[in-house]
């Protein structure tokens, strides 16, 4: 083996390799150990419109434990997740005691449903949070089966788009266990819309509804409380005071 330089450097790089790797391993576990080093400050990354303070000085504490290496981030990050306003957080480190916090907001789009509380957000997800009695006001009331906020969501857009052009805007939509839609407008008028048709689909008796809603609608002297579109080649109305039915 002595007369084999090719065989004894090879056999000296790796000494080496591993002498280092356990001199890296041994630096890693003095960084993870040591009490030096500690996150002394926490920082979001943006300003928070709903989430409090006092609500994340509540929560980080447990989490904190360890130095700048040791934190765990996933913990953190979860645990922010928690909180009623959070839809989603980064974390990240910042040499040398310092965690920078991005924080992504719900954007509350509807009311949900009956349940207090309940809130649809930009993406069309459910969540449970406390919002001012002025803006839950100001939010449109949607209803629909369990996982069926997304398309509920979307569909008020489209109805929104569609009563545009009336100066009529719809505060209200429901999708029922059937699947039958229905809308409430801001003057009260409720829409009944109807399961899609393949024959006769909702945005078809959607838009020939709104085409004639200047003439046979806007001006009547009282106008109907509720109109029914489920028919295939027009549409019914029903007066106040008018017994459903009769």
């Amino acid at each position: 083996m002595w007369n084999k330089p090719h065989l004894l450097t090879a056999i000296a790089d790796l000494l080496i390799l591993a002498a280092s790797a356990a001199l890296l391993a041994a630096g890693a576990v003095w960084l993870v150990r040591v009490p030096s080093l500690p996150v002394r400050q926490v920082v979001f990354a943006d300003s928070l419109a709903h989430t409090r303070r006092i609500e994340i000085e509540q929560v980080l504490p447990a989490v904190m434990k360890g130095n700048f290496f040791s934190i765990n981030l996933d913990q953190v990050r979860a645990t922010l997740e928690k909180l009623p306003w959070v839809r989603r957080v980064e974390v990240r480190r910042i040499w040398p005691e310092k965690l920078e916090v991005k924080v992504e907001e719900h954007r509350p789009a509807a009311r949900w449903g009956e349940a207090r509380g309940e809130l649809v957000n930009s993406y069309g997800e459910v969540f449970s949070a406390v919002l001012a009695e002025s803006e839950t006001t100001a939010l449109p009331l949607l209803f629909g089966p369990q996982d069926t906020a997304p398309e509920v969501l979307k569909r008020y857009g489209e109805f929104v788009a569609n009563f545009k052009v009336l100066g009529e805007r719809p505060v209200q939509v429901t999708l029922s266990p059937r699947l039958a839609w229905q809308l409430k407008l801001e003057n009260g008028m409720v829409v009944d819309i109807g399961r899609e048709q393949p024959k006769s689909p909702v945005g078809v008796r959607l838009q020939r509804f709104i085409e004639i809603y200047p003439e046979a609608v806007a001006k009547r002297a009282n106008r109907p409380a509720v109109v029914d579109l489920r028919y295939p080649n027009g549409f019914a109305m029903r007066m106040a005071g008018e017994v459903k039915g009769k």
